[in-house]
This record gives C-alpha cells, sequence and structure tokens, in this order.
C-alpha cells in the first residue's frame, strides 16, 4: 500500500484577509514545472462568493517564493459571472492550455483559455485568450483538462458521476462543437468511490503510461479522497491500473476545519526529480502540498492491474 506523505508546513498557502477578492478561500489550484519553478494558479474566493485565480511559485515545490497581490485570471462572460473555478493546466507545444469550472449560479460548464509560455513566464496574464465554453448547454459539466497524444487531443471532463474522454483532431469548438465522446471510468460499489468521480490533476506521462490522480466521493459518509489510476500510453482512453484504496483521505485539521469538512481535492501535480507533487486544497479552505515516490507510486499500480474483457 502507498500513501501521499503530507508536507509538514501545510497548509502551504493561506486566506489573506487584506486582500478582498481571496479572504474567504485560497484552494484547488493547477500547477506546472517550467524553467525550474513550479507555477500555481489556485482559486481564491471571497465573501462575496465570487472565484477567480490568483498565482505563487515554488523552487522546491513546498515553499511559496512568490505570491502575487492582485488575480491573474477573474470572469469575463455571462456563464462564468459566478466564478472561475478549479483550474487545470496543461503545456502543449508552446501554450498552455488553461481549462476551468465556467458557473453563472445555476450550471457548471467547462471553459478553456490560452496562453503563450512566453507571456505566462512574463507574468503577462491579460493575455490570455478569450473564454470558449467548450461543454454543451444545460449540462452540469466540469473537472475537464486537455492532453495531447501524436496528433489527437483528449479531452478529459465529468458529465456526473463519470469521467468522459472526448478524442478530436483540432481544438475548433466554433459553431457549438462542444464535447462529448463516451464514458469511461466509472465508480465502484460500496468503495470510497461509489457516489462520484472526476479528474484530478491533468494526466502525467510516465514510462509505464499516463499516471492520473482523481478524486472520488463515497455514498457513505461523503468524504472526498484522491486515488490512482494508470493509462495507455498510447490511448488513455484504456485502462492499465487503478488502485483499489484512496493515497490521502481527510484526517487532519486543514482537511475537516473550513468551508467543506473532509474534503482533499486536487487540480494539479507535477515531477520534481522522481518525485511526485500533489497540490490539494483542503476543507474548501486550504491550499496544500503531499508526495510520494513516482517509481513506488507506478509500482503500486501495476500491481493492480485490469484485466483486459
Amino acid at each position: 500500500m502507498i500513501k501521499l506523505k503530507r508536507y509538514e508546513g501545510n497548509p502551504i498557502l493561506v486566506p489573506r484577509e487584506k486582500n478582498i477578492w481571496e479572504n474567504k478561500a485560497v484552494f484547488n489550484a493547477g500547477a506546472i514545472y517550467l524553467d525550474g519553478k513550479v507555477h500555481i494558479i489556485y482559486r481564491a474566493l471571497s465573501h462575496s462568493e465570487i472565484s477567480v485565480f490568483g498565482y505563487v511559485s515554488s523552487e522546491n515545490g513546498f515553499e511559496i517564493v512568490e505570491r502575487l497581490n492582485k488575480p491573474i485570471y477573474y470572469p469575463r462572460i455571462k456563464e462564468e459571472s459566478k466564478g472561475c473555478e478549479d483550474p487545470r493546466l496543461t503545456i502543449i507545444e508552446d501554450k498552455i492550455y488553461m481549462t476551468y469550472t465556467a458557473y453563472d449560479g445555476n450550471i457548471a460548464r467547462v471553459a478553456l483559455t490560452t496562453i503563450s509560455k512566453e507571456d505566462f513566464l512574463e507574468k503577462k496574464f491579460f493575455n490570455w485568450s478569450f473564454p470558449q465554453i467548450i461543454s454543451a448547454p444545460g449540462i452540469f459539466d466540469k473537472n475537464a483538462c486537455i492532453i495531447k497524444v501524436k496528433d489527437k487531443f483528449y479531452i478529459f471532463h465529468r458529465v456526473m458521476p463519470f469521467i468522459w474522454i472526448d478524442v478530436r483532431d483540432n481544438l475548433d469548438f466554433e459553431e457549438n462543437k462542444y464535447i462529448w465522446g463516451m464514458c469511461y471510468f466509472r465508480t465502484r460499489e460500496r468503495e470510497w468511490d461509489s457516489e462520484k468521480i472526476g479528474i484530478a490533476a491533468p494526466p502525467i506521462q510516465t514510462k509505464e503510461g499516463w499516471l492520473l490522480i482523481f478524486h472520488g466521493m463515497s455514498m457513505e459518509d461523503k468524504k472526498y479522497r484522491l486515488g490512482a489510476m494508470l493509462l495507455d500510453s498510447s490511448d488513455p482512453r484504456k485502462l492499465i491500473a487503478r488502485l483499489p484504496y484512496p493515497i490521502l483521505e481527510p484526517e487532519v485539521w486543514y482537511e475537516n476545519e473550513g468551508l467543506r469538512s473532509g474534503t482533499v481535492f486536487s487540480c494539479g501535480a507535477v515531477i520534481i526529480k522522481d518525485k511526485l507533487f500533489v497540490y490539494y486544497g483542503g476543507a474548501d479552505k486550504y491550499l496544500n502540498v503531499a508526495t510520494c515516490g513516482l517509481k513506488e507510486l507506478l509500482e503500486e499500480l501495476l500491481k493492480h492491474r485490469i484485466e483486459s474483457s
């Protein structure tokens, strides 16, 4: 059995009362490792209940060395008038793709924006592209990310209660070309992930396949936990392995004392020197990090291969 090890300095980010836009909660963050630094975009909540995104960075994966005083992303269209939530980041060629949940007060949909790596590193955050709503109207859809495998784009998203994947030749979403695809990964009855599941961090490419950290909620106690899957390198719709148990579950104060007790929820992870760093929100209020050896996690996953039907 393998478990993520919590950083003893958690939480690494807490709300700041002096900043109105982040004075209630700072949590659920996307992360990328670029130019020797971890760049973290986190969800910030004000007492007005509107979510925006803030930016911090770390050189060692644990300690925050830079924190901007102003949000780097905020609602711009009516579909996200009540907030931009739960950012996830992937690097594809010379662009950074950010998917997030657009919320209008009634329904959650998937939004997409991009920025060049150059502009991102220079913190020209005003250059995020105009957001596109890429999921269909009237459907509660969230927990999305985009990866590219060979010449195809794989878009993970969650239509309750399962993980869906849409495969596309391009990212042209004009003329109501919304994501859909098929359901590939499901909940498990009477298990810790029995009620619903969704991706946590975007899949990470490894020598054994795509490593997918995911979240699950139990029908019994309604707690959010994190688990791990291994997906096929050439076709991430194919499941190679799935751990039967969670690798992180809410146990300490910063995972239980906040806006939602019993919650560990991740949107980002990176690998630094063969160690997996998972950034996660605790109790919908604090940002934390937990780690494990990549080699050890992959070895454990391969002990739990899924038999092909």
